[in-house]
C-alpha cells in the first residue's frame, strides 16, 4: 500500500485540565491550548498513514501551519480530522480541522516527511 491523497485520520478528545494553555505554559487561561491542538492534529495525521507506509519507515513532522480560531473549555469534546491532500515524493501535506460542538476551533496544514526509521534514529545520536 502507499500513501495517497484522500487518506483520513480522525481523533476525538475531551479537553482536560492538562490540555489548557495555563497547564501547557502557552498562556494563562484554562481553555484548550494551542500546543495541544497541534499535537492532536499531528496525531490525526499519523493515524491517516496507518498501514500505508513501507515496512521500516515512519513519518516525522516537518511543518505545522495552524489558525486557532476560538476557545474550547475543559470538558468539551473536540473532533480532529486530517486528510492527506498532497504527496510530493517523501513529503506529505495534510489539511486539518478541529471542531467542537460550537463549530470550527482550528484549521490548517500539517506537513510530514517519510523516513527510514533506523537511519533517522541514527542521525539523532
Amino acid at each position: 500500500m502507499a500513501a495517497e491523497p484522500g487518506a483520513r485520520g480522525v481523533v476525538r478528545h475531551v479537553v482536560t485540565d492538562a490540555d489548557t494553555a495555563a497547564s501547557l505554559r502557552s498562556g494563562t487561561v484554562a481553555v484548550l491550548g494551542s500546543p495541544k491542538v497541534v499535537a492532536l492534529c499531528e496525531e490525526a495525521s499519523v493515524l491517516a498513514l496507518e498501514g500505508l507506509l513501507p515496512a521500516g519507515h515512519t513519518s516525522v513532522g516537518m511543518r505545522v501551519q495552524l489558525d486557532h480560531l476560538q476557545p474550547t473549555a475543559v470538558g468539551i469534546e473536540v473532533l480532529v480530522e486530517s486528510v492527506l491532500e498532497k504527496v510530493e515524493g517523501r513529503r506529505l501535506t495534510f489539511h486539518v480541522n478541529v471542531n467542537d460542538p460550537r463549530g470550527l476551533v482550528a484549521t490548517g496544514r500539517v506537513t510530514r516527511v517519510i523516513v527510514e526509521t533506523e537511519r533517522f534514529l541514527e542521525r539523532s545520536r
